[in-house]
């Protein structure tokens, strides 16, 4: 009788479906499954319902295992959206709706945590803590994942401290900062905090008849949706760098030690198995291309846009009002220089606005002295799209690995094979599963050909205050030095 074939199951709870990824230690995807998910915007409201989480956990799952061919399930791992939370009661049922990781509603919060010496942003997790608590009353604060585990387990589980450093988590210090309490957040409102990669239980037997994993079935502690993306590019040796673009643009990258920024537009998960993972969060990305091309075909319109290089127009294009990276204006709004001649034009801009903000992005991480010298990796949605594959490359002025494939749930499938231990560190257990279909290399003389419209992008996010000018001059220098004839 042939032997079983062990693989590992990813689980991610995105913005706009949960997705479920069934893993061989090689990379084999031996099963897939998705649900979709609703949400709630209103101007700076963002709403999910918690239930819709679960209820799509157990389509997707049940997709991805009806079509494993038998595989066993040696192990999962959940990741979601960065700063999503809601409030649960003691037995660990929802009290509010959950707040999503753009939700702008907390702006006052964010600057009283400020105010007591807590390094938050007004979306992260911590403020939105503070205005459910305030609106419908004292709870416990429950991340994305911590939910779903509760559903899984039948028990509401320690918080992860990839998930928890949002809410104000103190990763060097393995903490919850001591003030919480006179911000409004007593001790029981906060969750106990274990490293990613820890061992939270099992699949009980009500979830296994729900979901269709097999009941026993370790559960790890996951990690944010930035941080699963960044596993399942296998950027994890220090000096690597995931470039995640979705319908916003992530970038995360490995470091031996904390990559310190006193703005905070950078902060730092702690790694599974020790050393840093520092990164930031953009709201510029590839939800500008849905909101202004509505039906489009994207392959197509590429095509178009490759006879705009560059485009008439330059953008600095946000998927909504307010940047978190590469600097923090809460008040910015998308910017657009130019008309463009054609929708095509306009198709280009945004593509290359893209391309400027991760440019920028870098330009950022390289003046605080974050280590840039290994691969870049590209996954998201947007790595997608050969043609913007290869401008960014151009723009960038790097060779980028594009993985076959970019998805957060392979990397929360290789978290769980190294939380059971089947790997003998997470770096190993990506690079086993991880497969780089192509490398895509800059074209010569194009990353001069952007230089313009980028110094200009440059010179304006200046004058309008939200670039510092020492960045901006940074930025200068090192387009200087790309552009520079051999």
């Amino acid at each position: 009788m042939a032997q079983e074939q062990e693989a590992w199951l990813g689980v991610d709870l995105g913005t706009q479906s949960v997705r479920v990824l069934l893993v061989t230690g090689d990379g084999t995807v031996l099963g897939s499954g998705s649900a979709p998910l609703g949400g709630r915007r209103d101007g700076v409201r963002h709403e999910q319902d918690p239930g819709e989480w679960w209820e799509g956990l157990c389509a997707a799952s049940r997709a991805a295992l009806g079509s494993s061919r038998g595989a066993g399930v040696g192990g999962l791992a959940v990741c979601g959206t960065s700063g999503t939370v809601l409030l649960t009661d003691g037995a660990g049922r929802p009290m509010s709706p959950a707040l999503m990781y753009d939700d702008g509603r907390a702006t006052a919060h964010g600057a009283r945590a400020r105010m007591a010496g807590i390094g938050v942003q007004d979306t992260w997790a911590l403020p939105k803590a503070l205005w459910l608590t305030e609106t419908y009353g004292p709870g416990r604060i429950t991340h994305q994942p911590d939910l779903v585990v509760s559903l899984l387990t039948g028990e509401l589980p320690p918080a992860d401290s990839s998930h928890a450093l949002k809410t104000g988590y103190d990763l060097e210090h393995d903490a919850w900062p001591a003030m919480l309490p006179r911000l409004g957040l007593p001790d029981p409102a906060v969750p106990d905090v274990v490293r990613p990669g820890t061992r939270l239980g099992e699949v009980s037997r009500s979830a296994a008849d729900a979901t269709g994993i097999p009941a026993g079935t370790p559960v790890i502690a996951g990690m944010t949706d930035g941080c699963a993306a960044q596993i399942a590019s296998a950027a994890l040796r220090p000096g690597s760098w995931n470039s995640v673009l979705g319908t916003t643009l992530v970038l995360k990258g490995a470091s031996p030690t904390p990559v310190r920024d006193p703005t905070g537009v950078v902060y730092n998960h702690r790694a599974p198995d020790g050393g840093w993972l520092p990164g930031g969060a953009s709201s510029v990305g590839a939800g500008v291309l849905t909101a202004a091309f509505a039906g489009a075909d994207p392959a197509a319109m590429d095509t178009l846009a490759a006879s705009y290089e560059p485009s008439g127009a330059i953008t600095y294009p946000l998927v909504s009002p307010g940047e978190r990276f590469p600097f923090l204006a809460p008040d910015a709004t998308a910017l657009f220089l130019g008309e463009p001649e054609t929708d095509a034009d306009l198709w280009a801009s945004l593509l290359q606005g893209v391309a400027f903000a991760e440019r920028l992005c870098l330009d950022y991480l390289h003046h605080l002295g974050a280590p840039l010298d290994g691969p870049l990796t590209f996954t998201g949605g947007g790595a997608r799209s050969p043609y913007w594959n290869q401008l960014r490359a151009d723009v960038l002025s790097r060779p980028a690995r594009v993985p076959r494939h970019t998805e957060p749930a392979l990397g929360m499938a290789a978290l769980a094979a190294y939380g059971t231990g089947a790997a003998p560190g997470l770096a190993e257990a990506a690079e086993a599963m991880v497969r780089i279909d192509t490398t895509v290399e800059p074209r010569p003389g194009r990353t001069a050909r952007f230089a313009e419209p980028y110094a200009r992008l440059v010179d304006e996010l200046t004058t309008r205050g939200w670039l510092p000018p020492p960045v901006a001059a940074h930025a200068h220098a090192r387009l200087d030095g790309d552009t520079a004839q051999p």
